[in-house]
């Protein structure tokens, strides 16, 4: 049977000891994956970078800011978004009221105007495991951006606090993905400028572990839900194979270790705030 994984995914099903025929990727976006993301007020974009790191980042809009011409091509309308024509891109839409997830794999057909243009390669969903409830609401703009940059690991409170993140790997020529990770408060601990991150179990693709089988690069991408602070980090990932999946609030199973080299810390990044439910 034909499926839709490379080699570094197949490796990593192997070494979790899990198969998936991969029967929910699919080619162009079904009416419902386009309807999804035309409601959304935010969308997290992973792409490679000219020296082939993963960076993370996340685009925000008046629901109707993503929207599709057709099955396969989706439109994003936003200024300054940094991507070029050519450019290998992958999206997460996550609603967090209903912990919808559905992701988009393509590449850049046209950049500029204030919009981006991508031809579709790969819609799929995610399962809703792992998505921590929460509301969103529109706020007005920050009347001042600040950027920060610095090396190693730093922003340590928000990340200790987290429940969620997001990760952009690449599997090299195969293209980018960027996917949600979630758990109790706190599930991420801090080991120096290293982050040890359990990775329990979701869909049985595989496809972050096994871009990173093919090169360890990633880039992790934090958002707090107060402030709409964004913190984005660039570093590798050693992963640790203990037999079978972490499991939430629990130690020992299968987890990953990302060493932070660089990151940056964007203040008033996101008109957004979320608030979760208790």
């Amino acid at each position: 049977m034909s499926v839709p994984y490379h080699e570094g995914e197949l490796r990593a099903q192997a070494l979790a000891g899990e198969i998936s025929y991969g029967n929910g990727i699919r080619p162009s976006m079904p009416d419902q994956h386009r309807d999804f993301f035309a409601a959304l007020p935010f969308v997290l974009v992973g792409t490679v970078e000219a020296d082939g790191r993963p960076r993370a980042r996340v685009a925000a809009g008046a629901p109707g800011f993503i929207g599709s011409l057709d099955a396969r091509s989706l439109r994003i309308a936003v200024q300054g978004s940094g991507l070029r024509a050519g450019q290998a891109v992958g999206l997460l839409g996550i609603d967090f009221g209903t912990r919808r997830r559905n992701r988009l794999n393509g590449v850049v057909r046209s950049a500029g105007s204030g919009a981006v243009l991508i031809d579709v390669r790969e819609s799929f969903g995610n399962c809703p495991q792992h998505i921590v409830l929460r509301d969103v609401r529109a706020v007005a703009a920050a009347e001042e951006v600040v950027v920060r940059e610095f090396d190693g690991l730093d922003e340590r409170a928000m990340i200790a606090r987290a429940d969620t993140f997001f990760i952009a790997t690449s599997g090299g020529a195969h293209g980018v993905d960027i996917s949600h990770r979630g758990g109790p408060a706190g599930f991420v601990r801090m080991e120096g400028d290293t982050l040890i991150v359990p990775d329990f179990g979701g869909n049985r693709y595989f496809n972050t572990l096994g871009n990173l089988l093919l090169d360890a690069r990633a880039a992790l991408l934090f958002i707090d839900d107060a402030s709409g602070a964004v913190l984005e980090l660039e570093g590798s990932v050693e992963i640790v194979w203990d037999e079978g999946a972490a499991l939430p609030g629990q130690a020992g199973g299968r987890h990953w270790r990302f060493t932070a080299g660089r990151g940056r810390i964007t203040h008033g990044a996101l008109a957004l705030r979320w608030t979760r439910r208790q």
